[in-house]
């Protein structure tokens, strides 16, 4: 960058007058007899040198034996334009997808931590859960009409489960039912009150204190909350047996 400002500067010059001025410029005042010094003084003519052969390449300045001459930095070609506005879109693309995963993610932490301390509350209340009346996490929820037909297949590891159904049906995984349980605060739905908005901060690292106020105003100016129907997961999570028969 020094070697270009400097051709750039003059117009025109050549290698000794460039290397010079900068050797005084880099170099302290009154140690040239140091082998240390001389040897920076060299390595620096050799990096003015190799920088010189670099913008010769790149048709920025021309060279006639010792004669350097300035050409100026060309502006990209015409039909560069569309590759370049082709990638700040793919980048604006990748972007908002990241931005969706880090809020994918907050979210998460949040419905995870709430349920933490809402289980917490509750066994100090009323005690530990009995056996085999919790539900454990990670898990899916099938969701589907009370007569419909369902049949089960299982793998002999037990590793893979085969469903068919003869009706429609939804798959929801644990953070969607945690969401329907109000883990999530609200964030997710716009309806986050100040209060909750202060605690969900709490539960997250400073640096996304910032962040989880903008999640918190997107969803309350831009999220179209549709209408559940009839036939989606609506009821509380202790209330899912109701919709449950078995295979």
């Amino acid at each position: 960058m020094k070697v270009c400002q400097k051709v750039r500067a003059k117009g025109t010059t050549t290698y000794n007058e460039v290397a010079d001025e900068l050797v005084a410029e880099l170099c302290p005042p009154g140690a040239a007899a140091s082998p240390d010094q001389q040897y920076e003084q060299k390595n620096i003519r050799r990096r003015v040198y190799d920088a010189l052969n670099v913008l010769m390449a790149m048709q920025i300045i021309s060279k006639e034996r010792k004669r350097i001459q300035w050409l100026g930095l060309a502006a990209p070609p015409a039909e560069d334009s569309p590759d370049l506005e082709q990638e700040k879109a793919d980048c604006r693309q990748r972007i908002s997808e990241k931005t969706q995963q880090l809020k994918d993610l907050v979210l998460r932490q949040i419905a995870f931590k709430n349920l933490v301390e809402r289980n917490k509350a509750l066994e100090e209340t009323e005690g530990p859960p009995e056996a085999g009346s919790s539900v454990q996490l990670p898990f899916l929820v099938v969701n589907t009409k009370k007569k419909t037909v369902i049949d089960c297949s299982i793998s002999s590891d037990k590793k893979e489960y085969l469903f068919n159904f003869n009706d429609t049906f939804e798959i929801h995984d644990d953070i969607e039912v945690l969401k329907r349980m109000g883990m999530t605060l609200g964030l997710d739905s716009g309806t986050c009150s100040e209060e909750d908005l202060g605690k969900a901060a709490a539960m997250l690292p400073p640096s996304l204190a910032a962040f989880i106020e903008q999640v918190a105003l997107e969803a309350a100016g831009a999220l179209d909350v549709p209408e559940p129907s009839p036939d989606r997961l609506d009821r509380p999570l202790d209330q899912l047996e109701t919709t449950w028969e078995s295979p």
